[in-house]
C-alpha cells in the first residue's frame, strides 16, 4: 500500500460517512482526555466505574467523550486527519490501528511497556498479534472476544439434540434436523453489516486456511479467487436451504440475539459480548444458553479462533502523555479492573493474572477454546485496511440481500478491493 497520510485518513473517513470535524480536545493540568466506543448498556456504566477507580488511585482526572460504536469508526479517522485526537482513545487492534499508526498519529509506548513489565502481564498470543506495529508497541489490549455458535439450550433439547457438531457434515445435519422440527436454525442480524463477517471469516479460514486469508486481507489474493468463491458458495448453500431467518439485513445483532433467546431461532454466530447481553436479560449461562466452536471443514487446516481485541492507544500529539501512559498501565495491570470489566462486558481479559474463576461456565469454555487454538485471527473488518473493509462489509450485505448474485458480487468486490488497496 502507499504511505498513509492525513489526507488519506480524511478521504477514507469521508468515504465511510459524511461527518464534521470533531472539536479538538485539550488537556489541562492533571487531566487526560479520552474517547471510546463503550457507549451501550453493556459498556458505558462499567467503563465509567473503571475510570473512577483510576481517578481515585491517582492524581489524574479524565475528560471523557464517548462516541457511538458505528459512528466511532469514522469519527476517529476524522479526528486523526484533523490533528484533534484525544490523549487516549480505544481502538480495535489489527488493520485499523495499523492504518492510523502508518499516518504517524500514534505515540509509541515501548518504554512504558518495558517499565511496566507488560510482557509478563498480557497473554503472549494477544501481545504478538495486537500490540506491535511497524516495529513498535502502540496498543495495550483492554480485553478480547471470541466468536462462536451460541445457541438456545431449550430449543436444541426439544429438538432432540444432545451433542453439538464438530465437523461440517454434522453442522448441516443439525440445521436440517432443526428445520424439520419447525425451528429456523440460524439468526443473523446484519443491519450494520459487520455481524455477517463471521460467516465469511470462518468459512474461509476452515477451508483455505489462515495463511491464504492473510494474503487476501493484505491484497495479495483476489475476491474472485477459487478459494473465496468456494467459501461464498458454502454460505449460499445455507441460505438456499432456508437455514437463516428472513430479512437479515433488517435486523441488528441484538434483534438476532433476541430471536435466539425467545426460541424463534436456535443459533447465532456471534462474539462473546452476546453473553453480557443475554445475562442482562436474565438468561443463565450454561442453563439457558451455551456455544460450540465453528465446526471443522477441511482436514489439515490449522484451528483458528476469530475475534476482536479492544485496545487503548495514545495520540502522538497527546497533551498529557504521562497521564495517558499511566491510564493504559493501570487499566490492564489492575486485576480488579480487568475482572470487573470482563464480567460486565462479556469479554475475556488480556491479563494472564486474572483468575479464570472470574468467568462463568460459558466464558471459561470460550477462554479454553481460544487457548487451544493454533491461530487467533482478527475478524474481517479488523484484519484488512478500513477502505477495503468497507468493500467487504458491503459485499456481505449485498450477498444477504440476494445470494443468487454471488458471482457478480465477488467480481465487483475484486475490482473495488483492488482500487481500495491503491488508495
Amino acid at each position: 500500500m502507499t504511505r498513509i497520510t492525513r489526507r488519506t485518513l480524511l478521504a477514507t473517513a469521508m468515504a465511510v460517512s459524511a461527518v464534521g470535524l470533531a472539536t479538538p480536545l485539550y488537556a489541562q493540568s492533571g487531566e487526560v482526555t479520552i474517547s471510546h466506543y463503550f457507549t451501550g448498556e453493556l459498556g458505558l456504566r462499567a467503563f465509567n466505574e473503571q475510570i473512577k477507580r483510576f481517578e481515585d488511585a491517582t492524581d489524574y482526572t479524565l475528560k471523557d467523550s464517548p462516541v457511538g460504536h458505528e459512528d466511532y469508526k469514522t469519527d476517529i479517522l476524522v479526528r486523526a486527519s484533523g490533528n484533534s485526537l484525544p490523549d487516549v482513545f480505544s481502538y480495535w487492534a489489527g488493520a485499523r490501528v495499523q492504518f492510523i499508526a502508518d499516518s504517524g498519529a500514534l505515540l509509541p509506548i515501548d518504554d512504558m511497556w518495558e517499565k511496566a513489565g507488560l510482557s509478563k502481564v498480557i497473554a503472549g498470543s494477544i501481545a504478538a498479534s495486537a500490540t506491535e506495529y511497524n516495529g513498535h508497541r502502540y496498543l495495550v489490549p483492554f480485553n478480547y472476544h471470541y466468536a462462536g455458535v451460541f445457541y438456545n439450550k431449550a430449543v436444541l433439547d426439544k429438538a432432540g439434540v444432545s451433542e453439538m457438531p464438530t465437523d461440517w457434515d454434522g453442522f448441516l445435519a443439525l440445521c436440517e434436523k432443526l428445520k424439520a422440527a419447525g425451528v429456523t436454525p440460524l439468526a443473523l442480524g446484519s443491519a450494520n453489516r459487520w455481524p455477517a463477517q463471521f460467516w465469511f471469516d470462518y468459512l474461509l479460514l476452515r477451508t483455505a486456511g489462515p495463511e491464504y486469508r492473510a494474503h487476501l486481507m493484505a491484497g495479495e489474493a483476489s475476491y474472485d479467487d477459487p478459494e473465496v468463491k468456494r467459501a461464498m458458495e458454502m454460505w449460499k448453500d445455507l441460505t438456499d436451504k432456508g437455514y437463516f431467518t428472513e430479512n437479515a439485513n433488517a435486523d441488528s445483532w441484538t434483534d438476532a440475539s433476541d430471536k435466539v433467546a425467545r426460541g424463534d431461532a436456535a443459533m447465532t454466530l456471534m462474539g462473546t459480548w452476546i453473553t453480557g447481553y443475554w445475562n442482562g436479560l436474565g438468561l443463565v449461562p450454561g442453563e439457558d444458553y451455551d456455544f460450540f466452536p465453528f465446526p471443522a471443514i477441511d482436514s489439515g487446516v490449522p484451528v483458528t479462533s476469530v475475534g476482536p481485541v479492544d485496545g487503548l492507544v495514545i495520540a502522538a500529539n497527546a497533551a498529557n502523555p504521562k497521564g495517558a501512559e499511566a491510564f493504559l498501565e493501570y487499566m490492564v495491570t489492575n486485576t480488579d479492573v480487568q475482572a470487573a470489566w470482563s464480567k460486565a462486558q462479556g469479554a475475556l481479559s488480556a491479563n494472564v493474572n486474572v483468575d479464570p474463576s472470574n468467568y462463568n461456565s460459558v466464558m471459561l469454555k470460550a477462554f479454553n477454546t481460544v487457548d487451544d487454538s493454533e491461530v487467533f485471527a482478527f475478524n474481517y473488518d479488523l484484519a484488512t485496511p478500513p477502505p477495503v473493509a468497507e468493500v467487504g462489509l458491503s459485499m456481505f450485505a449485498r450477498f444477504m440481500d440476494d445470494p443468487s448474485k454471488v458471482n457478480d458480487i465477488l467480481s465487483q468486490a475484486a475490482t473495488d478491493a483492488s482500487a481500495a488497496f491503491k488508495q
